[in-house]
């Protein structure tokens, strides 16, 4: 049947890894996801700040870079790690409970009243969980595909945005939030950033990574 040949959408491979009428494999779609903060503000809960979320921007991490100069050439390294600041975008809803939640965290932070700052980190910073979902919902629970924990976060800068008698959408609150780590889908058997997968020999030293002769 003419059918069959969808199951040949994909790339040819001249070895056993994929099969050349294997298909497709289905992608995670951006829009099936969402965001829970944990420690976030001093409610007990923010599942209201959840249900208003716009958009999150998966974490992006850096290696700084260690050259080492050597007669003819230059070797590079990997330096220590940086993860780059995020951001989650919210709708500011008419009962004011996500801006009460923002405003909280930045109480938590610095309190703009008494102009007094917290006395440690543990006192203001929160956790982070992005999950991507597979489109389950009502009475088919979603699998979670893929999870992002942050660790160690705060608000770095908070935008309330702006008003417009022309514009047609609703209002939104920017949050830029700076976080120390992140481990992807943790707990479970497929993580990717954060899977154990053993150190390599310490006995090999050298910097190029080539075989010794």
């Amino acid at each position: 049947m003419a059918i069959a040949s969808l199951s040949r959408f994909t790339v040819p491979l001249d070895s056993d890894q994929s099969a050349s009428t294997q298909g497709l494999l289905m992608p995670k779609l951006k829009y099936r996801f969402r965001v829970t903060l944990q420690n976030f503000g001093v409610s007990t809960t923010t599942t209201e700040l959840s249900k208003q979320v716009i958009d999150f921007k998966r974490p992006t991490v850096a290696f700084e870079d260690i050259v080492l100069d050597v007669y003819n050439s230059k070797v590079h390294l990997a330096g220590k790690p940086t993860w780059s600041e995020t951001s989650l975008t919210v709708r500011d809803d008419a009962t004011g409970q996500v801006q009460k939640l923002v405003g909280q965290q930045m109480q938590k932070q610095f309190d703009f009243y008494e102009q007094a700052s917290a006395a440690a980190g543990v006192d203001y910073k929160f956790t982070a969980r992005c999950e991507i979902m597979d489109g389950g919902n009502g009475g088919y629970d979603p699998v979670i595909l893929e999870t992002w924990e942050l660790y160690g976060c705060y608000i770095k800068n908070a935008d309330y945005g702006n008003l417009d008698y022309k514009a047609n959408e609703p209002a939104t609150i920017a949050l830029t939030i700076r976080f120390d780590n992140a481990i992807q889908s943790p707990n479970t058997l497929d993580n990717g950033i954060g899977e154990h997968v053993g150190r390599p020999n310490p006995l090999n030293t050298l910097s190029t990574g080539a075989q010794v002769r």
